[in-house]
């Protein structure tokens, strides 16, 4: 199920946005100010879609927008009362994928959700994988597992990408070495089995059951 997040400090409009999202199947979380946004945001990394009205307290739309762009490329769709070109303007450069004009129909502005989370999906399909609770975005260049952001060095990063993009394939430390580290590299087999050892350990019980160890030849990804 899309968990959608409404920001809005209109108690009417974020009750019938959320009513409506939730009548077609989608679970809705509400956020009454910019901060309240953004604290909900935090904690829920598994949000498929952000809905921000512009005018908000505390911290305004377009700059929850931007500070969401900073870790995320979920989809935004940014609800204004005023049909100012700089408003629709502003909020393109902070980030948002859509604008819509209040009032508006809610039975448009759903519409509009599925859109966005339909192009999404083509998108996340060409360029993240996901495997039992992991998922490697290669446009944020983000690892998550269980709902959890695993912060990895360059190399673990780039071992993981080489791994789980094709998975069940066995991949030997000559290749990874030459592939990773170039074939210039003075070093040893030693350093892609250190380096796939604390990859491991940062993905948790995630990397002690899917990177498997082939004795006598290198590594590969499977599903349990």
């Amino acid at each position: 199920m899309y968990k959608i997040l409404v920001a809005d400090d209109e108690p009417a409009m974020n009750t019938l946005v959320c009513d409506f999202l939730a009548k077609e199947g989608y679970e809705t979380i509400s956020a009454e100010d910019g901060e309240d946004a953004l604290e909900k945001f935090r904690e829920n990394p598994d949000i498929s879609l952000v809905i921000l009205d512009i005018m908000m307290p505390k911290i305004d739309g377009w700059e929850v927008c931007r500070t969401i762009r900073e870790t995320s490329n979920v989809p935004v769709l940014m609800l204004s009362a005023r049909s100012q070109e700089f408003d629709e303007l502003t909020g393109f450069e902070a980030g948002a994928d859509d604008y819509v004009t209040k009032p508006c129909s809610p039975a448009v502005l759903v519409k509009r959700v599925g859109v966005l989370l339909r192009r999404q999906g083509a998108r996340e399909a060409e360029h993240v994988f996901k495997l039992d609770g992991l998922k490697f975005d290669t446009i944020a260049h983000e690892v998550i597992v269980d709902g959890k952001s695993i912060t990895l060095t360059l190399k673990e990063y780039s071992i993981l990408y080489k791994l789980i993009s094709a998975k069940g394939v066995v991949f030997s430390r000559e290749q990874l070495l030459d592939d990773i580290w170039g074939f210039d590299f003075d070093g040893d087999m030693r350093t892609v089995d250190s380096h796939v050892a604390r990859l491991r350990t940062k993905l948790g019980k995630w990397g002690a059951e899917h990177i498997k160890t082939i004795y006598g030849t290198g590594y590969k990804v499977d599903s349990e």
